[in-house]
């Protein structure tokens, strides 16, 4: 054998071009292969069903479309099979009619392991949890709950006793989580009624968990949540806040130390209400997902409460990134109902791509981010009526370059159609950022396509395109976007000359 091929590295790099269902050959090559080719076949598991295609076919049948499990395991074949688990980090249970055949005999060996779980399991990871809560899936997932894993994503579909019991020993199963995600299906208060006492107290347990990701836990559970000292990233499905408790809210004093809040929410009141309830906000990022607006009028009153509470609860020093997404519906707004965010000095990245239709001139756009000289991405929706609002020109977006020089990207729909007083020559008048990467101008109008790219590559040096893929380009008009093609084109051809000048 070449000396090379005893450099674990080098078999290491011959294995990650060695497609998985050839693994297993070239593992029984030579035994200098073996170790290396076990470990990359067996690390990442998409379904347990391996670990019952490793074990000899005579010790299942099939009774009813199902496999049965006709004798025990002796010492070797437990031998076997611990050989290959030992080298699982990630498993991934879907439900599925295949995983309902294996999941029985699965179960069933889970139960007659003669160890300790932790044992049959020792470098498992991460576990992604979709399949139902039968005895027999149950029986498996307790075997998988060990304490080294560190990643937890459940879909809780089941309400048995069994599954909520295993559910409920997460806490002390698996001390050194890390990330953990809880999902509900179907979400019914019925349903959240039922299995919250048995999920929420253990979140207290997991006191190394840093991000976790859950339905509302009413009033208790966020108390339970608040003792989370490691916890960065918290990101709660509001829509989910249990009618028992009547939408009433107590004071807490709040979240510390967090690197993101994320509140999904059916209505602004609802996270209003949720923001009103925290005396503190100390978050680096911050982020809204609302699937329902109200009416124009009151989504507007509320959505200016709701930024009015944000800057009296959050640390402003500390916020960076504020993302405000719509799913559904619009909300009217006006300017000034983002002014309370001008408190925070410390903003880079504000977005609002989806969700509210803007009305704003140059002069507001200028006074809202006069504030921000860190700002490198900013996104105000990408798409607005136009025979109803106001927008920014080119003349404010070349102020707007002065006001905010390190954008990275950019997107806000503008009158690309206003270019009196703009010398073509020198658009910005010196000023330009040659950092921005990508730009979205939306249904921007714009009826001279050459003079708005000179004024682009002007201002945006090492600008390639505009970028004509965004959410609402169907909602575009033909026209428009034939229209900013053509302003990609000359933009293409400027960058080449400007490639011809440089090599002269």
């Amino acid at each position: 054998m070449h000396a090379a091929l005893g450099n674990l590295e080098v078999i290491h790099t011959i294995c990650s071009y060695i497609q998985l269902g050839s693994l297993p050959a070239f593992a029984s090559t030579c035994r200098a292969f073996e170790r290396l080719a076990l470990d990359i076949l067996w690390r990442d598991l998409q379904s347990p069903e391996p670990l019952i295609k490793c074990l000899p076919s005579d010790l299942f049948s099939t009774d009813r479309g199902r496999m049965v499990l006709q004798k025990p395991l002796d010492g070797m074949m437990w031998d076997t099979l611990c050989k290959y688990t030992s080298r699982v980090h990630s498993i991934t249970a879907t439900q599925s009619r295949r995983f309902e055949a294996i999941v029985e005999p699965l179960g069933s060996l889970m139960l007659s392991f003669p160890s300790t779980p932790a044992s049959l399991f020792p470098n498992l990871r991460k576990l992604s949890w979709s399949a139902n809560g039968t005895r027999s899936a149950t029986e498996f997932l307790r075997m998988a709950l060990v304490p080294s894993l560190l990643v937890l994503d459940v879909q809780i579909s089941s309400t048995s006793s069994v599954f909520l019991s295993v559910l409920s020993s997460v806490g002390a199963l698996c001390p050194h989580l890390q990330d953990m995600t809880l999902r509900i299906r179907p979400a019914t208060d019925e349903f959240f009624r039922k299995i919250s006492p048995f999920v929420t107290p253990p979140i207290s347990q997991l006191h190394h968990l840093h991000s976790l990701s859950v339905w509302d836990p009413g009033n208790q559970g966020i108390e339970h949540i608040m003792q989370l000292r490691a916890l960065r990233s918290l990101c709660l499905d509001l829509r989910t806040f249990s009618t028992s408790e009547g939408k009433s809210r107590l004071e807490f004093p709040g979240f510390h130390d967090l690197k993101i809040l994320g509140l999904s929410t059916d209505t602004f009141e609802c996270a209003l209400n949720f923001l009103s309830s925290l005396r503190v906000i100390e978050s680096k990022e911050i982020k809204i997902d609302y699937s329902v607006a109200h009416s124009s009028s009151s989504g507007s009153t509320t959505l200016s409460q709701f930024f009015t509470i944000l800057r009296e609860r959050c640390d402003t020093d500390r916020l960076e990134h504020f993302t405000l997404l719509g799913n559904s519906g619009k909300i009217r707004a006006e300017p000034g109902v983002f002014m309370p965010l001008r408190a925070c000095r410390n903003l880079t990245q504000l977005s609002v791509e989806r969700g509210c239709d803007i009305s704003i001139s140059d002069g507001e756009l200028c006074q809202l981010v006069r504030d921000w000289p860190k700002l490198d991405v900013l996104k105000i929706s990408c798409y607005n009526p136009v025979g109803n609002t106001t927008m920014p020109t080119l003349h404010g977006l070349i102020e707007l370059l002065r006001l905010c020089p390190v954008l990275t990207s950019l997107a806000l729909v503008i009158d690309a159609t206003k270019l009196d007083g703009i010398d073509l020559k020198t658009p910005g008048g010196g000023t330009c950022n040659k950092y921005l990467r990508h730009l979205v101008f939306g249904n921007s109008p714009v009826e001279t396509p050459l003079k708005v790219a000179l004024i682009l590559s002007g201002i945006f040096p090492n600008l390639e395109q505009v970028n004509l893929d965004c959410a609402d380009a169907m909602q575009t008009k033909w026209t428009n976007i034939k229209q900013w093609a053509l302003v990609n084109s000359f933009l293409d051809g400027f960058g080449i000359v400007r490639q011809r000048c440089t090599k002269v």
